[in-house]
């Protein structure tokens, strides 16, 4: 279950306390679904730009052709910054260790591991379990 101190303020109508949690059809709670989804998509788009900069890299050092990389790589690195500030957003709402932020944070640096790490904080976020 992952409650915010927000959550601790709100009160039903029967005066009880109100608290984020998980659903039966498996969305992530209340205040952590729009952070999530913005997750979701820096994390694809980290992960097709790291290909994407594998392919750029091949260019340049394997046939020596430094243009394409000279193009795409500011645009990677501004992708990867968005995954940077997202992350951190969804770590800070949902409540991360330090040590399970920077390992996410670390997963957009390796091709094909950001995909995964998106699916596992997913499913974590859903399950209301801290990353």
């Amino acid at each position: 279950m992952v409650t915010t101190d927000r959550d601790a303020d709100n009160t039903g109508e029967g005066g009880a306390a109100t608290t984020a949690t998980t659903t039966t059809t498996g969305q992530a709670p209340e205040g952590l679904r729009g952070p999530l989804k913005r997750f979701r998509i820096a994390a694809f788009a980290t992960g097709v730009g790291l290909l994407g900069m594998l392919v750029v890299m091949v260019i340049r050092y394997g046939f020596g052709n430094a243009a394409p990389s000279a193009v795409y790589s500011p645009i990677h690195g501004v992708v990867y910054m968005f995954y940077l500030v997202l992350a951190v957003d969804l770590a800070l709402k949902a409540r991360w260790s330090v040590k399970g932020t920077v390992g996410v944070l670390l997963a957009g640096c390796v091709p094909f591991l950001s995909f995964w790490v998106e699916r596992k904080v997913t499913q974590r976020v859903i399950d209301g379990r801290k990353v």
